[in-house]
């Protein structure tokens, strides 16, 4: 099982921050967007169907898998029982434990910076289709 969020490149993408990723309905890239993946997204964290904000509300392990075409990068982090899931543009992964409105999950072993370059360098055209899968680790799954 899994839920599928679709977004859109952006040629002000840079994926360059170290310890967080964001996906946002926004269709435009700040000068401080250094964490932005994907833009014009067709849901934020508070558009979430429930049953994902309750696994994400719990310590589960997510899978959270970003395709490109015939390229993929798959996450993993962890939900929270503290997260609100409450913000109405934004959607953000984090390495730290730091949550706000905007978190999806945690603990990620993943950040913007650390998908690979040619992924980044897909993501900077305005046509490229980026398609998020979140799914409960297979470790997890038994109990969801």
């Amino acid at each position: 099982m899994g839920w599928i969020i679709a977004a859109r490149g952006h040629p002000k993408i840079t994926a360059t921050h170290p310890t967080v990723f964001m996906i946002t309905k926004d269709l435009e890239v700040g000068p401080k967007g250094d964490c932005i993946i994907g833009i014009g997204a067709d849901k934020s964290v508070s558009d979430l169907p429930l049953e994902l904000k309750r696994v994400a509300s719990s310590n589960k392990e997510l899978v959270i898998t970003f395709m490109i075409g015939g390229m993929t990068e798959k996450v993993r982090a962890r939900g929270h029982p503290s997260l609100t899931l409450d913000h109405p543009t934004d959607l953000v992964v984090r390495k730290s434990s730091f949550i706000c409105g905007r978190t999806l999950a945690i603990n990620a072993d993943k950040a913007a910076a650390d998908l690979s370059r040619n992924f980044t360098a897909a993501l900077r055209n305005p046509n490229t289709k980026l398609e998020i899968k979140i799914a409960v680790s297979a470790a997890h799954q038994e109990a969801c």
